[in-house]
């Protein structure tokens, strides 16, 4: 009974990590159109602050590159550890 509490507490959290992921997705889609949008402005506009925006997004494009490998990352813990625990399940199935 724990164990299979434990199992679909993995699930959710790997569905949560999941929704994250799509969630940062749809950022990034936004934070492009943002950039596309206000070079379109910009070219009317000043190119010093075209630059300043410019390199505001690169820096917040890099952070959510960052925040996107981090889930990854986590969720291929996650998924390790949900392995590791089957095998150790499955042993102590077949032990008892």
């Amino acid at each position: 009974m724990m164990m299979k509490m434990m199992v679909m507490m993995w699930m959710q959290l790997i569905v949560m990590t999941t929704m994250i992921e799509m969630i940062m997705m749809m950022m990034m889609i936004m934070m492009m159109l943002m950039m596309m949008m206000i070079t379109m402005m910009m070219m009317t506009m000043m190119m010093l602050l075209m630059l300043m925006m410019m390199m505001m997004m690169a820096i917040m494009m890099i952070m959510l590159i960052m925040i996107m490998m981090l889930m990854l990352m986590m969720k291929m813990m996650m998924m390790m550890m949900l392995r590791i625990g089957m095998m150790l399940i499955g042993m102590t199935m077949s032990c008892t």
